[in-house]
C-alpha cells in the first residue's frame, strides 16, 4: 500500500483557548483536527492533575492536526499567535498516511 509523507502537529493548551486556537487554525485553512482531554502531567510547575477540578480552566487540551508538508508554515504561524502568550507546547512530527487527498 502506498503511503504519502505529511506533518502531525499536537498543540497541548489550556482548555479555555480551545475555541481561540480552533478559529485560528481555521482561519489558516486547516479544516481537520481532532480534540482530546489532557488527565494531568508534569510540566515547569510540577505535576498537575484535573481530579477534582469543577471547571474546564485548569485544564488542558491537545489539538492534533495532520497536515500536507506544504501547509505546515501556515498552521503554525496560526496555533503560536495563540499559544505565544499562554500555557501551551507545540510540536511537529513526520508522518506517512493513506489517502493523500484528505490531508
Amino acid at each position: 500500500m502506498q503511503t504519502h509523507d505529511a506533518k502531525r502537529v499536537v498543540i497541548t493548551i489550556e482548555a479555555v483557548m480551545e475555541s481561540r486556537l480552533t478559529d485560528a487554525l481555521q482561519t489558516a485553512d486547516v479544516t481537520g483536527y481532532s480534540i482530546l482531554p489532557v488527565l494531568g502531567g508534569s510540566g515547569r510547575s510540577g505535576p498537575w492533575s484535573r481530579e477534582g477540578q469543577v471547571s474546564r480552566a485548569g485544564g488542558m487540551v491537545q489539538v492534533i492536526c495532520i497536515v500536507h508538508p506544504d501547509r505546515l508554515d501556515k498552521l503554525l504561524d496560526a496555533a503560536f499567535a495563540v499559544v505565544e502568550r499562554h500555557i501551551g507546547i507545540v510540536t511537529v512530527t513526520d508522518c506517512q498516511v493513506l489517502r493523500a487527498e484528505r490531508f
